[in-house]
């Protein structure tokens, strides 16, 4: 199993989860509204601001999947996010060692 994590800009994600929703065995997107910044940030706060006005809005999104539907996972992700300018995001496929479904104790993949 594999947990993909994308970090995208909010104007790309209407895309991006329609891309998710179009993969057969997709089971679940979760999507997190964070600020932060990359490489290649904007200081657009002003004189006064508080650390949040130095941050960039991004949306996470986090999808857990079996091993086999990785790839298109990426892809979706990377086609629906992609405006070809600096700061589109990053993608990060970790390995996941278990999964459990709290209300049935499911394990491994059948609780995905």
């Amino acid at each position: 199993m594999k947990i993909v994590n994308a970090y995208v800009k909010p104007h790309t994600l209407s895309r991006v989860v329609e891309a998710l929703h179009r993969i057969q065995g997709v089971s679940g997107v979760s999507v997190l509204q964070m600020r932060g910044f990359g490489r290649v940030h904007s200081l657009h706060g002003s004189e006064g601001a508080d650390e949040l006005g130095l941050l960039d809005p991004h949306d996470k999104v986090e999808v857990l999947c079996r091993d086999a539907l990785a790839e298109a996972v990426v892809a979706a992700i990377e086609t629906g996010a992609h405006t070809g300018l600096s700061g589109d995001g990053r993608i990060f496929v970790t390995a996941v060692e278990e999964v459990v479904r709290i209300a049935t104790g499911e394990r491994g993949e059948e609780a995905v």
